[in-house]
């Protein structure tokens, strides 16, 4: 039988875990279409644990957001300070 190449591809994976986010159910290799699984991750308990990464990832980006924007801000700030300190020239 010849494999479906919209839902695996040549490596099938190479044995890595992923989740079905619309079985909710871990697969070894690359089963379920793209838009359909997360991953790939090491273990069975990883991709079991999708979910619970995937949060803990968001949250994470979430604080780095938060401090390149008053990073940003900050040199934003700095910039108008710039521009008046300019005008006195």
């Amino acid at each position: 039988m010849a494999k479906d190449t919209q839902y695996t591809n040549d490596d099938d994976g190479n044995g890595q875990w992923y989740f079905n986010i619309v079985t909710k159910k871990p697969e070894l290799g690359k089963l379920s279409p793209l838009d359909q699984r997360l991953g790939p991750y090491q273990s069975r308990k990883d991709a079991e644990d999708a979910g619970k990464i995937a949060k803990k990832r968001n949250l994470k980006w979430k604080e780095q957001n938060k401090e390149w924007n008053a990073w940003d801000k900050a040199g934003q700030d700095n910039d108008d300070e710039d521009d008046e300190d300019d005008s006195d020239d």
